[in-house]
């Protein structure tokens, strides 16, 4: 495989951090995956190839859609990471589905046999996007389209939730995280320029529930935390109890439980092949 994968991905998603990542992270919306049905112009039975597929968490969810379960035909899942193709082949159990090694720039799919290529909360780790362009084209039919997505917490949805981005992003090391929008640079390749028309971009705001324990896990489940020593994390879960605790702007859903509104968005974008 000739990919590269950035080390703090490596390191971060390495084995022993994928089960708190598949705990921790939140699934997606089944309004944005009903909008990503209606972007597929072939029909069902859809050959469908993932591309950083992780431990399965937007799989399973793409498969439980009923605008999805029964169009499927095939899903084929590439993931660099050992320790996550080793936690979604025992989360995702689907006949149709099979999973690989690959990256970004070298999936090992056969020329235009794909109908639609999703890149689920991993694009921005892409190394070379000029490689990436040439590969989804070369994957996908005449008219197929990629999709990437992503889901991150709103610091527009309240002072708490913009006091803990403040905390964690301070840990981010310079990795091209999504927020950063350095992955956009994708567009202005020849590559995609000559292969793909111009992107299309939709956002959804909603928020999850959310509780202490959910929101810790969540920052502690990021590449860049899961690398601190454990004095830092000790020290950042800390930080996180000061935030929840104070709770500025916070809504609750169930007080007595400690539950709260969590607020989130989800940007999808379409890549649709020339």
């Amino acid at each position: 495989m000739s990919g590269t994968v950035h080390e703090i991905a490596r390191s971060g998603f390495g084995e022993g951090t994928n089960e708190l990542y598949d705990r921790a992270r939140p699934s997606y919306p089944i309004e944005v995956l009903k909008y990503l049905r209606q972007e597929v112009a072939a029909p069902s039975p859809l050959d469908v190839v993932e591309i950083g597929s992780g431990t399965g968490i937007f799989t399973r969810a793409l498969l439980a859609h009923p605008d999805w379960a029964s169009a499927v035909g095939k899903l084929t899942a590439v993931e660099p990471s050992a320790g996550m193709r080793s936690v979604f082949d025992k989360t995702v159990l689907d006949d149709r589905v099979s999973s690989k090694e690959g990256s970004f720039d070298n999936t090992g799919v056969p020329d235009h046999s794909a109908d639609l290529v999703i890149v689920a909360q991993a694009f921005h780790w892409c190394p070379d996007h000029d490689a990436a362009a040439a590969e989804f084209s070369r994957i996908l039919k005449p008219g197929g389209i990629a999709v990437l997505i992503w889901n991150l917490e709103d610091r527009d949805g309240g002072a708490w939730v913009a006091q803990l981005r403040d905390l964690y992003e301070q840990f981010e090391q310079g990795t091209p995280q999504f927020r950063l929008g350095l992955w956009r640079a994708l567009y202005e390749t020849q590559p995609y320029q000559n292969l793909f028309q111009p992107p299309k971009e939709q956002t959804w705001s909603y928020s999850l529930v959310g509780s202490l324990e959910i929101v810790t896990d969540r920052v502690m489940s990021k590449s860049y935390i899961a690398v601190q020593p454990d004095d830092v994390k000790t020290q950042i879960k800390a930080s996180v109890k000061e935030i929840i605790d104070r709770g500025d702007d916070r809504k609750w859903i169930a007080e007595d439980k400690g539950i709260f509104e969590y607020p989130y968005k989800t940007l999808a974008v379409v890549l649709r092949r020339k």
